[in-house]
Order: structure tokens, then sequence, then C-alpha cells
């Protein structure tokens, strides 16, 4: 999906035009992967735009940082101001925010050395729905993919970091290329692990399932509050171990995520989910999800946070307007 660029973003505490958001060629995130990134959704709803969850991203994003040994020269606190700056700055009533902190140009060893500079960004852009507004309504189609899942031990899937997203490239390049929308990948032991970059729900006889932390998956904020209002309407969830049979004995499937939000899933490997439609749990889901945005679900948890509008009028000094 192309890159519907706005005017200004966030760059090492300032807010400079778009095309002037510049990463030296030889910076070690480039080459090493060493970066981790948040995806977070601005809504517009019935009282002005709100962020998503942007305590619980943010918190991730420092997490994801604490575990690959990047100090960011930026507090969570600074961040957090900086997503509300440069979307109020782009005049955003709706955005998708790219937050990311990677290692710069310095030094070319795989360890990074002490002194290697660590830099930010954070891009807010208008963004439609990942999988198509067509899928949102009416499914994708999706196939298991050859690329199995990473190891435990090896690259921890918890964190959400640039380098494994490789893996993520892998799945959903092959699925596509076959003619999916998306793929899923297994994990080692054979067993569901996630899509190309979406978790995985199932619903069989009135349950919701889900793959486990420990199944190789990046434990979505999405995810996570979808587990919490499905368990709000009565529905039982379980998180368990599943083997790839049950995405063809299943009544209904789906994917979450910041991106692809809640996307039904009408047919895996060329066969049909259920009747080949959007069920009525993931119908239920969908509406409890998207409720959470025009009123008709009550935010019980404080998961939206209003946009301030005058944030970019400079309250922090180092955040300043380029020329």
């Amino acid at each position: 999906m192309a890159i519907d660029a706005p005017e200004l973003i966030w760059h090492n505490g300032e807010l400079k035009p778009w095309q002037d958001a510049n990463v030296h060629v030889m910076a070690h995130g480039l080459h090493y992967g060493s970066s981790v990134f948040e995806g977070i959704r601005c809504y517009e709803t019935p009282d002005g735009p709100a962020f998503f969850r942007l305590g619980d991203h943010l918190k991730r994003l420092a997490n994801s940082a604490k575990l690959y040994r990047i100090e960011s020269p930026w507090p969570m606190d600074e961040i957090e101001h900086a997503c509300h700056a440069v979307t109020a700055a782009n005049g955003l009533d709706s955005a998708y925010l790219r937050p990311i902190i990677y290692r710069g140009y310095g030094s070319l060893g795989v360890a990074p050395s002490a002194d290697l500079p660590v830099e930010a960004a954070i891009a807010a852009m208008k963004w439609g729905a990942y999988l198509g507004e067509e899928g949102l309504a009416h499914g994708v189609d999706v196939c298991v993919s050859s690329w199995q899942r990473v190891a435990p031990n090896t690259i921890p899937a918890g964190a959400k970091a640039g380098g494994n997203y490789l893996s993520g490239q892998l799945v959903s390049m092959e699925a596509k290329g076959l003619g999916f929308h998306e793929g899923i990948g297994l994990g080692t032991d054979g067993l569901l692990s996630e899509g190309g970059g979406e978790n995985l729900f199932l619903v069989s006889e009135g349950k919701l399932y889900t793959p486990p932390a420990a199944a190789s998956i990046l434990s979505g904020i999405t995810r996570d509050t979808l587990i919490t209002l499905a368990e709000h309407a009565g529905l039982e969830v379980i998180e368990q171990g599943l083997p790839r049979e049950m995405l063809y004995f299943c009544d209904e499937a789906f994917f979450t995520g910041t991106a692809a939000e809640v996307t039904p899933i009408r047919s895996v490997d060329r066969r049909p989910v259920g009747d080949g439609t959007r069920g009525p749990i993931t119908h239920m889901l969908q509406d409890a999800f998207f409720g959470l945005f025009d009123g008709r679900t009550r935010d019980d948890w404080g998961w939206l946070e209003p946009l301030r509008a005058d944030a970019a009028e400079g309250v922090m000094p180092q955040l300043r307007l380029v020329n």
C-alpha cells in the first residue's frame, strides 16, 4: 500500500518536512535491522481524534528497545508528546503512526559500539485497511506458508524489532505470489503461529481460540483488545497450541493487528472457512471493536486518548518546527 505522505514528520526531536527526514546509508539499523518500532492508530471519534492504546504501544516500544539495549535519547513521555505533535501538525483527524527508534551511523560491527548514535522518527499519515476495505467486510483468502516462524531463543518474537519482519516478508511475499491476500506461518513445532504481520483467531463451536505467546508470536495489542472484548461479551477464550487442521475444521477465522484491525478469513489453502463468508462471531467482535471509535462500544478500559490539538505549539523546548 503506497504511503500518502503528509507535510511533516518528527525526526530526532524536530518537526521537519517529510522529504528532509534522511538516514545515512551506512546506518547500523539499515545493515543489521537494529531498530524497534510501533504501529499506532488515531481514530476519528464523536469526541474528536483519539489515539488507541497509545500508552500500551509505547510501553512495548520501550520494552523492545530495552531487550536490544537501544538507549533512546528521548524518554517515552517525550515520544508520546511527539505522537500528539506530529498528528496535530499535519491536521489529521485519523492517522496511522509509525514511531521508530534505530541505531544510526558510526560503526559497522555487528555488536554496536557504546558510542553509536541512536535516532528516532515518528510518521503520522493516512492509511486505510491493511488487507483492504473489501477484506474487512467479506474476508480474505490465505494460505499456510512453507516458511516457518522463528524458533524460540533465536530472535525474540515478543519484541517488535525491524529484523523480525524479514520472517513476515517471506510469509507474505510467498502468499501474494501464489494469489492469496496473506500467509500464515507455522512454528518450528508445526503448530499455528501467526500471519505475516497479524495475530490469528479461530472460532469453533462458539469458543474463541488463539495461539499463545509461546507460539513465536508478537502478542499484539489488538489481539489483547479482542480477547478482552470477547470475554466481555461472554465468549470463552482459549489460548493454546493449535494444529494446522484447526484452520480447516473451524467455523470462523480472523486476523487482528493495528494495521489489519479485525479482518475475517474466508478461505485457507483454497478451502472455505465455514460457509466462506464473515461469520457471526467475527462480525460481532468487529462491531465491538470499531464501536469503540464511533461510540457504539463504551470504552470501559481507558483505551482512547484524545489528541491534544495544541501539542505542536512547542510545549516542550526541544520540540521545534523546522522551516
